[in-house]
């Protein structure tokens, strides 16, 4: 490659950079910090109180889909969940019987539709818990999926 144009590239990815950190379209440290101590956490009490929240209550405005009733496959399970709650922040998947409750954690930016789809690995069958913060309370819903084949740690 032409030295010329490999330093034309590099002095260019960091105008770039620098531009967009300027505009604030990169994340900030906090933003990429996370909280080990919700992802260690083995139950539901202790990851709320490491989220920094109480009880959550019960929500029917908050659905599942594309999510499965049997996951032939635990190594690879959809989830799809969406809030109609207002002002929704955040969303977070908890599988009750994998190792470390806490599966993922998505921040919702306002004036964005508050739905999510990923996938997450299941250790066995399980109780899947939608934990969504909404005007700073929590609110839960559940469904649980019956795991048949592999899953977390074999």
């Amino acid at each position: 490659m032409n030295r010329g144009r490999r330093k034309a590239l590099q002095s260019g990815g960091a105008t770039l950079l620098a531009l967009l950190a300027a505009n604030g379209w990169l994340p900030s440290a906090r933003a990429q910090s996370w909280n080990k101590s919700a992802f260690d956490a083995h139950s539901l009490g202790d990851t709320m109180q490491a989220l920094g929240g109480g009880e959550p209550a019960q929500s029917k405005e908050i659905a599942f889909f594309q999510t499965p009733e049997i996951a032939e496959n635990g190594a690879v399970v959809p989830i799809g969940i969406s809030s109609s709650l207002p002002n929704t922040q955040a969303i977070a998947i908890l599988i009750e019987k994998n190792p470390n409750m806490l599966a993922a954690v998505f921040d919702i930016l306002p004036g964005t539709e508050p739905t999510i789809t990923t996938r997450v690995k299941m250790a066995q069958t399980s109780n899947v818990y939608a934990l969504v913060k909404a005007d700073g309370k929590y609110y839960v819903a559940s469904k649980e999926i019956k795991v048949t084949l592999g899953g977390c740690g074999g």
